[in-house]
């Protein structure tokens, strides 16, 4: 949970490099890049790396995977050479630890206080709490109930928070549940896959404004 520091900003499903250079000029902290093949988002690791050759260092790149084979996120990762791994789907605690030293985030998608029963046996950099689609392993554009948050016991790894999180709703979201990050994707489209400049803009300053 927070402690006082600023809340970083996670601008997910970046496609095209005019969208990674305006987030950059807005402020963000990091770019999700999504190698889901099903997903609207999605983007081939060639364009991924070219996009990211354009980024400043302090940038954090983080790859978005979805059930993927291990060999396959393990190759994407050499060429790109992210800074933190996103799994977004079914993926064990198992498999998880094959990374090692790897900075794993573990999203957990939320529909109720059963929801919480398996997080305490990921032992991963940080967790991502999601809004739950029977049909959609993320990017559905919903909230959940953020009050559910109150069944989670913390255990001191940094918390994003995602699910239809936007400009009028981020300041009671970060106040309800105090993560360290807040990640964003489809509230700040004009399509899928491809930014409104202007809501990234009004977005970072919605969560970096107290």
């Amino acid at each position: 949970m927070v402690t006082g520091k600023a809340v970083k900003v996670k601008i997910c499903g970046i496609t095209n490099a005019e969208d990674a250079r305006s987030a950059v000029d807005s402020g963000y902290d990091a770019l999700g890049f999504v190698f889901y093949k099903k997903s609207p988002r999605y983007i081939s690791p060639r364009n991924a790396k070219a996009i990211m050759r354009l980024l400043p260092r302090r940038v954090i790149r983080i790859g978005v995977f979805v059930n993927a084979r291990e060999k396959t996120i393990r190759t994407i990762d050499r060429m790109c050479r992210f800074d933190m791994l996103q799994f977004h789907g079914n993926e064990s605690v198992a498999f998880c630890n094959r990374f090692g030293k790897k900075r794993i985030i573990k999203a957990f998608r939320i529909q109720d206080t059963h929801s919480f029963k398996s997080i305490e046996h990921y032992r991963v950099f940080a967790y991502l709490f999601d809004a739950f689609s029977a049909s959609k392993p993320g990017g559905t554009g919903k909230t959940f109930d953020w009050s559910l948050m109150r069944h989670f016991t913390a255990l001191r790894r940094p918390i994003f928070l995602s699910g239809g999180l936007n400009e009028r709703n981020v300041r009671r979201a970060i106040t309800a549940v105090k993560p360290q990050w807040v990640d964003v994707s489809s509230a700040v489209e004009l399509s899928a896959g491809k930014k409104h400049h202007g809501k990234v803009k009004r977005f970072i300053r919605a969560v970096k404004t107290n």
